[in-house]
């Protein structure tokens, strides 16, 4: 269970602490986001990913060369190796289970680090998200605003679309070190 959902009954408990302390006349605003949803939807996300595919267009293209490339070859072995020498034949196999080989290990290397930069950029997402929606909720006078672990919100309190429209008026490329707002604190994206 991640930590995030493990505090979500602390959270609840201040929430009733607040709402206790807080003088019968005062009112709490409060608000919902749908954090996946933003996360999908954000103009940012989508010029980071469509920067990470064209970092590894490259390699991509090399790897669909390499495996026609091996199609090919063994296709022609099948073919021909009824008809080849012995030794021609076992030469041949052999070379072709070394670049087999070779493919594979590109393959995987290739998804590890196409897997880990996409981590890396997702991240960089979270973070910008997170220190976007403070931003907003400061401004707008929220008092609390909730994020994934909501399972039902009224209307008036989901404030994803806000969140969403204030987003595509930003860059869609992210900061080089995302601002915190005046007044709020860093911290880490909902898991």
């Amino acid at each position: 269970m991640s930590t995030f959902n493990r505090s979500i009954p602390f959270l609840a408990l201040c929430l009733c602490g607040l709402l206790a302390a807080q003088p019968a006349s005062a009112e709490v605003k409060m608000g919902v986001v749908n954090f996946q949803k933003l996360l999908e939807e954000a103009p940012q996300t989508k010029t980071a990913m469509a920067a990470l595919e064209n970092e590894f267009a490259p390699r991509r293209r090399e790897l669909l060369t390499m495996q026609n490339d091996l199609k090919a070859r063994d296709e022609k072995l099948q073919k021909e190796g009824a008809v080849m020498a012995e030794a021609d034949r076992a030469k041949a196999e052999k070379t072709l289970r070394d670049q087999q080989r070779e493919f594979s290990r590109k393959a995987g290397e290739f998804q590890d680090d196409a897997s880990t930069r996409r981590n890396e950029e997702i991240g960089k997402v979270q973070r910008y998200l997170v220190t976007e929606i403070q931003g907003y909720a400061s401004a707008q006078g929220y008092d609390l605003v909730l994020a994934d672990g909501v399972l039902f919100a009224k209307g008036p309190l989901d404030i994803t679309a806000n969140v969403l429209a204030l987003l595509a008026t930003k860059p869609a490329t992210l900061p080089a070190a995302p601002p915190t707002p005046a007044g709020a604190k860093p911290s880490t994206p909902p898991k």
